[in-house]
């Protein structure tokens, strides 16, 4: 699995404080809303060009890490 920690930030004064890919003001939930509305990487790759394939592994590596830690705290 990619390390999301090298892509995914968190800054308190950017897009309220939620996790950004590589500092963007692009979101893990902008990201992981598109796939969920079926675009495909090429597609949010076309529409976001300083996005690439790993970033949006990266969105994905880092909600399964979230939700495991869910599931998984006591």
């Amino acid at each position: 699995m990619i390390d999301y920690r090298e892509r995914i930030t968190i800054e308190p004064g950017k897009r309220s404080g939620k996790p950004c890919v590589r500092g963007l003001r692009i979101t893990v939930y902008d990201v992981l809303n598109m796939l969920a509305d079926d675009m495909s990487v090429e597609e949010i790759i076309d529409d976001f060009p300083e996005l690439d394939r790993r970033d949006i592994l990266a969105c994905l590596a880092f909600a399964a890490d979230r939700e495991h830690k869910l599931v998984h705290c006591p």
